[in-house]
């Protein structure tokens, strides 16, 4: 993203949001000029958040974004073996993201900040014999806090190797067909229909939306592929598309379960 559309992003934000996240579907430290759009965020009071997988994460790189301001920010690392890392973040180095995560603790230290620095980790097949030793060892790599999530797969309706063995730990689940389905998925009707103990509801659309590198207003951050655009800010306020006919048809889509399909695979 350049300087001057985050400018004009923040400039019509900056009034009503209170949380910014720098992060999409990429890898957010390869924007050189990320510390500094922090800061700028920071100084209108913005709670800032960033998710790296820390391969770009060196000790000047975390210093700057300590002393950006920065609120939060999340490492993911998805397994602690080259082989249980390799499994999901293929190409990546272990070695590269826990290094980072020391650098950005090191940097917490002494600057003295109360950044918040989360170690995020995908609960998967590959490395389920490693759940216990992360819960008793996350601060020890330099994290002050732990999250554990499921794993978004695709493909997953005949099954899908990194699917956790213990059906808890997973967003899907195993039907009397021998197929998967999404646990909110409803079991009749449509695969798309919001089962109604969750409510057909989405409180993502009414709390934000997503603002793509070439200013671009998505729904949400399932919307990967861009299909349901609702405007560009560079050419709209952010106001004006968030409340336009065409963003309120899409809600009253999602309040009437008739959603598409990119909610297939949602775990909010």
């Amino acid at each position: 993203m350049t300087m001057e559309l985050f400018h004009r992003i923040l400039d019509d934000v900056k009034e009503h949001a209170h949380t910014m996240q720098f992060y999409f579907q990429g890898e957010p430290l390869l924007n050189k000029q990320l510390p500094e759009m922090i800061a700028m965020a920071h100084q209108v009071r913005l709670y800032t958040i960033v998710s790296t997988n820390a391969q770009a994460l060196n000790r000047s790189t975390a210093e700057a974004l300590v002393k950006s301001g920065m609120s939060h920010i999340i490492v993911s690392i998805d397994g602690f073996s080259e082989e249980s890392y390799a499994a999901y973040r293929v190409g990546g180095s272990l070695h590269k993201a826990l290094e980072g995560l020391q650098h950005l603790a090191n940097a917490k230290a002494e600057l003295h900040s109360r950044i918040r620095i989360e170690l995020q980790v995908l609960r998967l097949r590959s490395n389920e014999h490693e759940w216990d030793w992360i819960k008793k060892n996350y601060k020890k790599l330099g994290a002050t806090h732990l999250v554990f999530k499921t794993a978004q797969l695709y493909n997953f309706e005949h099954g899908h190797p990194l699917m956790p063995t213990d059906e808890r730990y997973s967003r899907y689940k195993k039907i009397a067909d021998g197929t998967y389905v999404h646990k909110k998925s409803s079991l009749h009707s449509t695969p798309y229909t919001l089962h109604r103990a969750y409510g057909a509801s989405c409180f993502r659309l009414w709390s934000g939306c997503v603002i793509t590198t070439t200013g671009e207003v998505l729904p949400c951050c399932y919307d990967k592929e861009q299909h349901h655009s609702l405007g560009n800010i560079t050419t709209q306020s952010l106001s004006d598309i968030f409340h336009s006919p065409k963003a309120n048809t899409l809600r009253k889509h999602i309040l009437t379960g008739h959603l598409p399909k990119m909610c297939k695979n949602c775990d909010q």
